[in-house]
């Protein structure tokens, strides 16, 4: 532990007694009830706003019917929709009659522009398949443009009995390729094995006169990059790959445990291994899965 220098004063406490009661006692200052209460507030403020935000932004915090149909059409915050989905979803999950008011706008955020709204919306119309509507504007949503938007139709599909998107739900178990949207140099890049949620950002270029950010479209791990920072590459060149991860899949193997075929047990065993990065439970779910598969071969003519 650091101390300090000797001294003339550290080194005789005598000398330093006789040395002080000969200075001037120096004026003690105490802080003002003005800025005492500005203390107060601004330590309540830093324990207030986190709070604050987290309340405004959690999804399980109940609304009324009248704040589900405020923030359905909250087009300024699309987080306020998705919050309203996911507690419709719930309300039809316990079949709740109720939640049939705002069916046609479900319908209708199925080709919003935010992807996250139109993601929540595809896993929602999965909560009740008594609802043609729902089925056929599934059906639509395998051609979304997001891969996880038609991954979450594709899911909710199979709640219908059926299997128009099993090549969708394969999908979801291989790892996602990300793509330069634009020629450019690489001024920032992640590092392989680094854990990354949807649309967070991986990479940035810059063609000389505009930055250019790269996000991923699933939340995962960086399996590889093909790229360095410095690098220069052109548009549409491989920039990395990213492993989905373990609710993506443990969603896609249940899934396929229903309506898989042999074909897919390529990309089913590959979450049969005993790697570190492979859970147990989708181990587990991966062998139920493949078993589910082989048990309706042996029972085809």
């Amino acid at each position: 532990m650091a101390t300090r220098p000797l001294t003339s004063e550290t080194a005789n406490p005598t000398l330093l007694a006789e040395d002080s009661s000969a200075r001037p006692a120096r004026p003690h200052h105490s802080m003002s009830t003005r800025n005492r209460l500005l203390f107060f507030l601004t330590a309540w403020l830093i324990v207030l706003m986190p709070f604050l935000f987290w309340w405004s932004t959690w999804f399980g915090r109940h609304l009324s019917d009248t704040q589900i149909t405020e923030y359905l059409n909250d087009a300024k915050h699309p987080r306020h929709i998705q919050h309203a989905l996911v507690q419709l979803g719930e309300r039809m999950a316990r079949q709740d009659a109720s939640a049939a008011r705002w069916y046609p706008q479900l319908l209708h955020l199925a080709s919003y522009p935010v992807e996250e709204v139109r993601n929540t919306d595809a896993w929602v119309m999965g909560q009740d398949t008594t609802a043609p509507a729902f089925h056929e504007t599934l059906l639509k949503m395998l051609q979304d443009s997001s891969p996880m938007v038609r991954g979450n139709a594709a899911l909710s599909l199979v709640r219908f009995g059926d299997a128009a998107g099993r090549p969708q739900i394969v999908a979801l178990l291989q790892p996602a390729s990300i793509v330069a949207p634009a020629a450019g140099r690489v001024i920032d890049i992640d590092k392989v094995g680094t854990s990354v949620r949807q649309g967070g950002l991986i990479a940035k270029l810059n063609d000389g006169g505009r930055a250019t950010e790269i996000r991923t479209p699933i939340t995962g791990r960086i399996r590889a990059l093909s790229i360095a920072t410095g690098a220069t590459v052109a548009a549409g060149a491989q920039i990395a790959s990213i492993d989905p991860g373990s609710e993506q899949v443990w969603e896609a193997l249940r899934a396929l445990y229903l309506v898989g075929q042999p074909d897919d047990l390529p990309a089913i065993r590959i979450y049969e291994r005993s790697v570190p990065e492979i859970p147990d439970r989708l181990r587990e779910q991966a062998v139920l899965t493949e078993n589910a598969i082989r048990g309706r071969m042996s029972h085809q003519p």
